[in-house]
């Protein structure tokens, strides 16, 4: 294990790897809940919003949580056994808001439509991973506009999180907090007064919300090691007593299974709705996955002292590669995108230096699966401040935006601020380019703008010219 791994090598230990991967696994496992909650409805837990409509029906739940693991674990172990690196993977926030909210909700594809959407971005990405387009791709990109993806992600993943209980509702006229929502009936139906008049009750699953949100709040600040698990464990508790937290109707193995997901990709569906607006989502898809897994390998790497004296991180390559196969993997298990998370930080921050540490995450993922039981029992409104949280962690990357640069500030504004606001990854990414491209044009610095860039905006206009006319 040690000459494979190259432990010894790398200053490190078996001890410290193994605890490096189990620390990583918990400050990442929230994806586990997170990821189904995202994606489906939560049958046993509701959702808090009569309003959201998920992608997925809710009787897939538990399967997408199985697929969630499981693509995990293929990640992880691809990626310790390809790069031997410490890094985990795992379906990843805002990828799976941009299955469910833009190319399910806001295209009109199925999700079974969307999968093979995913599973075409995977193998794109897989392409771009193994050939010289890479470097060339990444580097074509600004950073400023990199940056502004992460951040207007952030910014909808908190606005999700919200919707999902209710606390914001974008159904009027204007957007508003609720504190008060609709009755309903057993069957879901909302209560009528005598007089024809909607009866209204206190929104618990809004107020369990924010007291997780606190809760949350004090375990990070306090750097309490898996704070956002615990966050979502005490919440969950904390909605027995409330009314929002239900215990399932029975405890069983039987339901755990990827048959209802797995290999249930539509092509045909996909190909009949049009090329452009598949090729806009594929290439979202390849792009977003691509500057996360490429902005977390480097920037984590480069924080731990792990890159080489030109900056790269040995095994890096591979880890890219490793991201890829682990996205088709998870087209083919029946979930979005799988990408490296950022909280490998964690785990590298007490010492794991090699692959082992991946695999530790990944056999965990493993066992996780056989919580899937008792796993529905937890709302969105306890994955939700989880969503909150994330969010602020992505807003991270607005700080490195030169804001007195008006070329790149107004583009990173209208990227992030048109992600919340119109609802849609998509078009905060097209936005951006788009803006960027003409301001440059305008300015007489047409050649500082990359060839690629003006590809994806020319891509971006005439999918909007075209379903707009």
């Amino acid at each position: 294990m040690d000459k494979f791994f190259k432990i010894s090598e790398r200053g490190s230990n078996v001890r410290t790897e193994i605890v490096g991967g189990i620390t990583t696994f918990f400050a990442m496992a929230y994806i586990i809940f997170v990821n189904p909650n995202t994606l489906c409805v939560n049958l046993n837990a509701g959702t808090g919003n009569p309003d959201f409509f998920p992608a997925m029906p809710g009787e897939l739940w538990t399967p997408v949580l199985v697929a969630t693991c499981a693509s995990a674990a293929i990640g992880c172990i691809l990626t310790a056994l390809l790069a031997n690196v410490p890094f985990a993977q795992a379906p990843g926030m805002g990828l799976n808001a941009f299955f469910t909210y833009t190319v399910c909700l806001g295209m009109g594809y199925t999700w079974q439509e969307a999968l093979a959407i995913v599973l075409l971005s995977g193998a794109l990405f897989l392409i771009i991973a193994v050939s010289p387009l890479r470097s060339k791709i990444i580097s074509s990109i600004p950073a400023f506009l990199k940056n502004a993806i992460s951040a207007g992600i952030g910014l909808f993943i908190a606005f999700i999180g919200l919707l999902n209980v209710n606390l914001i509702s974008i159904s009027g006229a204007v957007p508003a907090l609720n504190f008060q929502v609709p009755k309903l009936d057993e069957a879901g139906q909302v209560i009528l007064d005598a007089a024809g008049n909607t009866v209204m009750t206190a929104n618990m699953a809004g107020l369990l919300c924010l007291i997780g949100l606190l809760v949350t709040a004090i375990l990070m600040c306090y750097k309490v090691k898996a704070a956002i698990v615990i966050g979502i464990v005490i919440t969950t508790i904390i909605g027995f007593p409330m009314g929002v937290t239900a215990l399932p109707k029975s405890i069983t193995m039987s339901g755990v299974t990827l048959a209802p997901v797995l290999f249930k990709m539509d092509f045909a569906g996909v190909f009949a709705k049009g090329i452009l607006p598949l090729v806009t989502a594929v290439v979202s898809f390849a792009l977003v996955d691509c500057f996360d897994t490429v902005g977390t390998l480097i920037g984590t790497a480069t924080n731990a002292g792990m890159t080489d004296k030109r900056g790269n991180l040995p095994g890096g390559d591979r880890a890219l590669i490793a991201d890829a196969v682990a996205t088709c993997c998870g087209a083919c298990m029946g979930t979005s995108t799988v990408t490296t998370f950022v909280e490998s930080s964690t785990g590298i921050s007490e010492g794991a230096r090699t692959g082992l540490s991946s695999i530790v995450v990944g056999v965990l993922f493993l066992l996780a699966i056989l919580l899937a039981p008792v796993a529905g029992i937890i709302p969105s409104a306890a994955t939700a401040p989880a969503l909150i949280i994330v969010g602020v962690l992505m807003l991270k990357g607005a700080v490195s935006i030169d804001w007195n640069d008006m070329e790149c500030a107004i583009p990173a504004f209208l990227t992030i601020a048109m992600m919340p606001f119109a609802y849609s990854i998509s078009d905060g990414i097209g936005f951006g380019f788009i803006s960027y491209s003409i301001i440059k044009l305008a300015r007489g610095k047409a050649k500082e703008v990359p060839v690629l860039v003006y590809i994806i905006a020319a891509l971006f206009v005439l999918k909007y010219v075209l379903t707009n006319i």
